[in-house]
């Protein structure tokens, strides 16, 4: 059986220090619901990838726990240094929280991170690891009871491996929300379709990549599994070294939307005032999406918009005022 690997990526661009909200991040609204969501804090995003730099000065206060699956370091478990670049990436887009001057801000720049090395430095592991890597973020608890919330997933094979869709299976019965890249073998046509697993499985939030023209990115996949898209070309997040790259592909668009959940988690279970199941986080996400026009294929339900509910409400609430108001003297108009 072969590897799996990571989702194929291009480095656009790699700087010693930068000092903004990354462009995706304000794309996908994400400002605007940080104080309703409190910036996710209090929820746990694994990231199952090539793992991350632990001291990065943007992430170091976010990451709360993590594990080694794979043969690098001589095998040392208590190692999941990122030695390749892409899991610090998508660490970034994830929960990045700067205290200084310089730095970026993540989706989620509250939530904590439990890094899952599952991939080696040359971006490939054994599909074992990435099921043990699954199961062992559905059964971690952290210090203080801690669980997994969400599992974000910027990797694929093309192989549909029964015990890997068994672990995507238990994790969603878990409660967890999944999310995969969908892959980046697209030829820029709607009407084939191009499958990498796990992101195939219907039981995943498979997401594609759009640029910052809402522009349907060539190189992502589509198929009839796609649920929806999220920023994915030239994206600036951290990156190993202490540094911060642009990077472009399905594996940038991926990490939009499991910071998207959650800040999600924590706007709709105040709401409910209850924990929410995966089927209903997938619905309240499914929510706050705009559809660009493209065919189901391509953008599935559309381009996450975390703040569009708000908007709807205030569009409404001044439609209301502008309907019930009563007509003065002033404003009488007689018919001539």
């Amino acid at each position: 059986m072969s590897k799996i690997h990571l989702i194929p990526y291009e480095i656009e661009e790699i700087y010693e220090a930068t000092s903004k909200i990354p462009d995706g991040v304000t794309m996908i609204q994400a400002p605007e619901v940080w104080e309703d969501a409190e910036k996710g804090s209090g929820n746990v995003v694994a990231i199952i990838d090539t793992g991350c730099q632990i001291d990065h000065p943007d992430l170091k206060e976010r990451i709360i726990d993590g594990k080694n699956f794979t043969s690098d370091y001589s095998g040392d478990q208590n190692n999941y240094e990122d030695n390749n670049g892409h899991g610090t990436h998508v660490a970034g887009t994830i929960a990045a929280s700067s205290k200084q001057d310089s730095g970026i801000a993540g989706v989620a720049p509250g939530a904590n991170l439990l890094i899952v090395k599952v991939l080696s430095g040359q971006g490939s592991g054994e599909y074992q690891w990435i099921i043990d890597g699954i199961n062992y973020a559905i059964d971690w608890k952290g210090p203080n009871g801690e669980t997994v919330r969400t599992i974000s997933m910027s990797l694929g094979g093309p192989n549909d491996v029964p015990e890997l869709y068994e672990a995507i299976k238990r994790a969603v019965d878990a409660g967890i929300p999944v999310v995969c890249a969908a892959g980046n073998e697209g030829d820029d046509r709607t009407d084939t379709d191009e499958f990498a697993y796990p992101g195939a499985y219907n039981e995943v939030i498979q997401v594609g990549a759009v640029d910052f023209n809402k522009r349907i990115a060539p190189f992502s996949n589509t198929n009839d599994e796609i649920d929806l898209v999220a920023p994915g070309v030239e994206i600036l997040s951290t990156y190993t070294g202490s540094k911060y790259a642009k990077l472009s592909g399905t594996s940038m668009a991926t990490p939009h939307v499991s910071g998207s959940i959650a800040l999600i988690i924590n706007i709709a279970e105040k709401q409910f005032n209850r924990r929410l199941s995966e089927a209903e986080l997938y619905a309240q996400l499914i929510r706050r999406t705009v559809p660009l026009g493209y065919p189901k294929s391509a953008e599935g339900n559309g381009l996450v918009a975390l703040d569009i509910l708000n908007q709807f409400e205030n569009l409404f609430k001044s439609f209301h005022t502008t309907v019930n108001t009563p007509i003065t003297d002033n404003a009488f108009v007689s018919k001539v």
